[in-house]
């Protein structure tokens, strides 16, 4: 018959309350036990000395006859200093699953997407802001070119007056000649 050294639930719904018992493997978790060993309260402060209270002499009885403490117990007794226990190295317990890992990129991605509209946003607004700040330059220098242009226009109606009384005059020195 294997033994182990375990915890057996207590307590009431939400305030749990364990005894350290050494029991056959093959039992059930709160079923029938050899002979309970301890007791552990994890409702007390982890400073509290009756929080985990252990019989050193019988559990050391029971690992001399080989029992098998499971793995909350054997940090209990490493605690305690009965049993040391070799330190687990578990390099991915920290590491997110696959599927936080993909939601995680894709948020990633989501971002960087909004970044590149958010600056091509701001790039159109400073195109057109240079566009609407060359507007009003352009507008000016139509305004200037307007003025040249009027001067023109009225340069060219006196010499159209001319060109007129230019014709006419030829055209009345033309009748003579004809008459």
């Amino acid at each position: 018959m294997s033994v182990s050294l375990r915890l057996s639930r207590g307590g009431s719904k939400k305030r749990p309350y364990y005894k350290i018992v050494v029991a056959n493997s093959r039992a059930p978790r709160d079923g029938k036990y050899l002979e309970q060993i301890g007791t552990y309260n994890p409702l007390l402060a982890k400073d509290d000395e009756n929080r985990v209270r252990l019989v050193e002499d019988r559990v050391r009885y029971w690992l001399g006859v080989g029992g098998q403490p499971t793995d909350r117990v054997a940090r209990m007794l490493d605690k305690a200093g009965i049993k040391e226990r070799a330190a687990t190295v578990n390099p991915s317990k920290g590491e997110p699953g696959k599927k936080a890992k993909d939601r995680a990129e894709d948020k990633a991605a989501k971002l960087v997407e909004a970044e590149e509209a958010k600056k091509a946003a701001e790039a159109e607004a400073a195109e057109a802001a240079a566009a609407a700040a060359a507007a009003p330059a352009v507008e000016e220098a139509a305004a200037e070119e307007a003025p040249a242009a009027e001067e023109a226009n009225e340069a060219t109606p006196n010499s159209d007056a001319g060109d007129e009384a230019d014709a006419a005059s030829g055209e009345s020195a033309q009748a003579p000649a004809e008459g």
